[in-house]
């Protein structure tokens, strides 16, 4: 039971990728026109002045913060595709019909039962407008909930099919057909349950901030300790996009989740000040500093003839974390050999995001320094107290550097580089350069067949998906999966076996390396 628990945990996680990674993209596209409008650069760049420049720029930020206030649908689409193992485009649509289908049957029993709150008494009913529907204020957690349900149902009977007279009611109509029901069931349900919800979520968001630094050390701690599971996107989300990482009205209009409200207020000039919610996603501290001090730790104590291979690892990892915020590669480096630093680093970057608040820095760099600079210099000191994260992260690489390198030496942990006995192969890049011109076909520069022999074979490969950073599989037998063989061959990063299922962390090229595993079996990509 655990293992199935865990297993569908995971589903659940690769299919939260659909749509909370298109969200970061939406928000570079507000700091740019944030940009485009700041009056501040204007001085400096007189081209911002011009009319149609600055037009431009309140366009970008103020259409793009309509998709921080619809992340209901945005949710319910995205999950519906993620999740869908089949025909993801109708899922999608389905989805879409589904939600539509929910708000106004959610409405209509409201009024019904005389619960619908008066329109111009909406703040502090729990209720809300969701495109023009007054409906229980469900927030991102609607399209979780429909997303999920359209998933299951897409995925039981998307391929059903009747003969004569009744095969137009098949496949995907008969999806449909069958949610009508389930979705009207779900709207008059939560009509009654949403509220009481709706008094957990509030006092479970007061707990947090009632916990202080002590709730945003374990947050912090928590989401890095998760990393092995690929499970740590459960804990950051809900704080990012939901009402757990707090609530603020900005230009008129309600935002919940510590993201959201940083890209309502990147486009709103008149905030003086950012809220302290956006501490939520902090996340970037450890990514841009912390780690790069591990790294160096990492290099010195390598042994002398070790040097130059571990350099060729560590450098590509490090410039990753930083640029990209994409931490892997440096993580699966010592997570498994020396999980007492990990257990350490989990602590310190859930500290370092302490700090900050302690600090009033409001400052965000989830995503790697690109992030950081476009996030933050636009909206200027005063709001985010950008150099002071800057200096934090300086004194993290410091705190990093010396525990790292002093556990390392005196516990005598075998950490990349202190292997004696040859069984961790590391490249330098003339080996890795001979290594994969064996294999040109490959898309990725990963010998693919190599990939497919470390998964157990073709026969043993079930189903081929993948995230952010990781090759996720489901396999017949995890016994036959070559650990050994998928680090030294195949330049991954790190293996994680559970049950069935199998992560091979190949970093940013493993959407390649998912494409030429597809071609290779055979299958056709979704």
């Amino acid at each position: 039971m655990k293992e199935k628990i865990l297993n569908q945990l995971q589903n659940f996680s690769k299919g939260m990728f659909v749509p909370v990674l298109i969200l970061p993209i939406a928000g570079l596209i507000i700091a740019f026109g944030n940009i485009l409008t700041n009056a501040r650069l204007a001085e400096y760049l007189p081209f911002l002045k011009n009319e149609m420049v600055y037009g431009l720029g309140k366009m970008l930020s103020g259409s793009l913060v309509s998709i921080l206030v619809n992340l209901g649908i945005i949710f319910c689409v995205g999950l519906a595709v993620g999740l869908s193992k089949k025909k993801k485009a109708e899922a999608g649509f389905t989805s879409l019909l589904v939600f539509l289908v929910f708000l106004n049957a959610m409405n209509i029993f409201l009024n019904l039962t005389n619960k619908l709150a008066p329109a111009d008494a909406l703040r502090g009913s729990g209720q809300t407008m969701v495109l023009g529907v007054q409906v229980l204020d469900m927030g991102v957690f609607l399209g979780i909930i429909l997303g999920a349900v359209v998933a299951y149902i897409h995925n039981r009977f998307c391929e059903k099919e009747f003969d004569g007279a009744f095969q137009i009611y098949g496949g995907s109509r008969l999806v449909f057909i069958i949610l009508i029901p389930i979705t009207v069931g779900l709207a008059i349900l939560l009509s009654y349950v949403w509220p009481s919800i709706q008094y957990l979520i509030s006092s479970l968001g007061g707990f947090i901030t009632s916990a202080g630094n002590f709730g945003l050390f374990m947050y912090g701690a928590l989401e890095r300790l998760l990393i092995p599971t690929g499970l740590h996107h459960l804990v950051y989300t809900p704080f990012l996009y939901s009402s757990l990482g707090g609530v603020a009205e900005i230009g008129g209009k309600v935002f919940e989740g510590a993201r959201n409200i940083y890209f309502a207020e990147m486009a709103d000039p008149s905030i003086a000040k950012l809220s302290a919610s956006v501490i939520w996603d902090a996340r970037g501290l450890s990514k841009m500093f912390g780690l790069i001090g591990a790294c160096l730790a990492m290099y010195h104590t390598a042994l002398p003839q070790n040097k130059n291979k571990i350099k060729a690892l560590l450098i590509p990892a490090a410039v990753t974390s930083i640029l990209a915020g994409v931490t892997e590669p440096i993580e699966f480096s010592f997570m498994f050999i020396a999980p007492i630093l990990f257990a350490i680093h989990a602590v310190l970057s859930g500290l370092g995001m302490v700090v900050l608040n302690i600090l009033g820095v409001t400052a965000i760099g989830p995503n790697g320094f690109i992030d950081f600079l476009l996030y933050n210099l636009p909206l200027g000191i005063e709001k985010t107290h950008w150099p002071v994260f800057i200096l934090v992260g300086i004194g993290q690489f410091i705190v990093y550097y010396v525990i790292f390198r002093f556990l390392i030496v005196k516990l005598k942990l075998k950490t990349p580089g202190r292997e004696t006995s040859g069984d961790t192969k590391l490249y330098t890049k003339s080996d890795y350069k001979e290594k994969i011109s064996k294999d040109k076909k490959s898309e990725s520069s990963i010998p693919v067949a190599m990939v497919v022999e470390g998964l157990g074979g073709n026969d043993n490969i079930l189903k081929v998906d993948n995230c952010y950073t990781r090759l996720r599989v489901v396999v017949k037998d995890s016994s036959l999966v070559n650990e050994a063989l998928l680090k030294n061959e195949t330049a991954a990063n790190g293996v994680v076996i559970k049950g069935e299922n199998v992560q091979v962390v190949y970093g940013l090229k493993v959407t390649g390396v998912r494409k030429s595993v597809d071609e290779y079996l055979g299958i056709e990509s979704n």
